[in-house]
């Protein structure tokens, strides 16, 4: 398993991994210790309940989403951010169209 990215990351080059029905997703760069991945939902696309040992910080960067963190449901768009603990249930739901900048400490293995 490759521990740590390239230097210099360019969109054109990173391929997109499907991450669920109308979800996909980009690694934009790690090492042990930090990931951070762009997430791309269509409308209506949803991030299924699920927790994990990482840390886990969520810029969005477009688009309107539910998030549902430890059973508190919110909205947030462009601009707002979420802050999500280590093995807290959590899921989304895309309300338009949008990306998530996702922030993982530490590194998702099971991304690569």
């Amino acid at each position: 398993m490759k521990t740590c990215s390239d230097l210099f990351l360019y969109k054109d080059e990173i391929s997109w991994c499907q991450a669920g029905a109308g979800v996909r997703r980009q690694i934009l760069g790690f090492d042990n210790q930090i990931m951070l991945v762009k997430v791309e939902f269509e409308k209506g696309a949803v991030g299924s309940e699920h927790f994990h040992y990482h840390s886990q910080s969520t810029y969005v960067a477009s688009g309107v989403f539910e998030f549902t963190v430890d059973g508190i449901t919110k909205k947030v768009k462009q601009g707002d951010g979420i802050y999500i603990p280590p093995n807290v249930v959590h899921s989304t739901k895309c309300i338009e169209p949008g990306i998530l900048i996702d922030a993982f400490s530490p590194m998702r293995e099971d991304f690569i």
